[in-house]
């Protein structure tokens, strides 16, 4: 029975499964790239599919030809020509309308540098911890479980079943059962704050990057995004003597609205997606106890109870959210989290405090556990004379 408990070894493919980014930091990477990526190639498209993006009101002893440089001239001056109140020249550069797509993807590429920069300044590190924790805590079950079944070969072949018992309480007592080296790992994590800091910049990064695309959407809409018409004027060069020119040839943009959706389309979304960046940075200013409320349940895991935790920004909180995203790799949780459910629905639940104790209550040990009775001092005196050979016999 207590065979079927363990763990099986772990599979080689387990480095490469673990997963170094969190559901919602993959969401915001696949929106906030996507989104502009898929935007803008569709314009591009429909601009290859239907030529010019710009129809100019050409005069109609133009030629065909003249009509066309008309066009042409004019989208690539993208300058309008007009009058202020006072009746003086003015001109306004439109030239962030044909600039426009190419932004997208400059944002795509701003939006992109935050996953770069956790990919090679934290992830191999991360990478690393979660491997170590993620093994120590499976072995941590295993040796919990192996130690259990050391006892009860122990207890079979032990003549004396009291002393025994008194020696297993005396263990207990000096923390003999307790394997303190993913405990005390964990506990130096608390004083590393080299992943907080990159995550935490990460988010400020993708914060003021969102912030700096909604600014620029919302000067292109005040400024630019309300005049799809546009007075050109081609008499520049050669062409300027020419009198059967006009000076101004009103022009229209073709694709103006698909413009003006593309930037309510990413604008709306971005702001939506501030408070998740928000609440990504937040979710650092509390511990995950439900994952540790689980593991307490392992000898020499007792973060909680203990109350060691301290000021949740630092690296061992960032390593949490991340078990708690590998929970999938993590064959220990599942055993113990059942385990944790079953010493709630037993009577004497205040007496199993570790997994040891319950598996010691599954084995059927308890069943041979003497009554207790008041320690005299001679009683007292001999099982201190025979405490090292006890504990040699039941631990050696």
């Amino acid at each position: 029975m207590l065979s079927d408990a363990l763990l099986p070894d772990p599979s080689s493919s387990r480095a490469k499964g673990l997963r170094l980014e969190l559901p919602s930091d993959r969401l915001l990477k696949f929106v906030t790239v996507g989104l502009p990526l898929f935007l803008v190639s569709l314009a591009f498209a429909r601009e290859f599919s239907a030529g010019s993006q710009i129809s100019c009101f050409s005069p109609t002893n133009f030629t065909g030809k003249q009509s066309a440089y008309t066009d042409t001239a004019c989208w690539d001056s993208l300058i309008h020509h007009g009058f202020d109140a006072e009746g003086h020249a003015i001109t306004k550069s439109l030239w962030a309308l044909k600039v426009f797509p190419y932004s997208l993807l400059v944002v795509a590429v701003l939006m992109y540098l935050p996953y770069l920069l956790w990919r090679y300044a934290a992830a191999p590190a991360l990478h690393c911890d979660l491997l170590f924790i993620i093994d120590e805590l499976d072995k941590s079950y295993n040796r919990s479980v192996r130690l259990v079944q050391h006892m009860k070969k122990v207890q079979q072949a032990s003549a004396e079943p009291e002393q025994f018992w008194e020696e297993y309480e005396r263990a207990r007592q000096e923390r003999y059962f307790e394997f303190p080296l993913l405990e005390r790992y964990l506990t130096c994590k608390q004083h590393a704050h080299a992943l907080v800091f990159i995550y935490i910049l990460r988010n400020l990064l993708l914060l003021l990057f969102l912030a700096a695309t909604c600014l620029y959407l919302v000067f292109l809409h005040l400024n630019i995004f309300f005049q799809d018409e546009f007075s050109c004027s081609i008499k520049t060069g050669l062409l300027q003597a020419e009198a059967h020119i006009p000076p101004l040839i009103p022009c229209k943009l073709v694709f103006f609205s698909v413009f003006q959706i593309i930037s309510l389309s990413i604008g709306s979304v971005y702001v939506l997606l501030i408070p998740v960046v928000i609440y990504n940075a937040l979710q650092l200013c509390q511990w995950d106890k439900g994952l540790l409320s689980v593991y307490e349940m392992l000898p020499a895991f007792d973060l909680l109870s203990r109350r060691m935790l301290t000021c949740p920004l630092n690296d061992l909180n960032i390593i949490l959210l991340f078990l708690r995203a590998n929970i999938s790799e993590l064959t220990s949780f599942s055993r113990l989290n059942a385990v944790s459910a079953l010493r709630e629905a037993t009577a004497n639940k205040e007496d199993i405090d570790t997994v040891i104790d319950f598996m010691t209550l599954l084995a059927g040990l308890e069943t041979t556990k003497p009554k207790h009775q008041a320690c005299t001092p001679e009683a007292e005196g001999s099982t201190a004379l025979s405490n090292g050979v006890a504990l040699g016999r039941l631990f050696g």
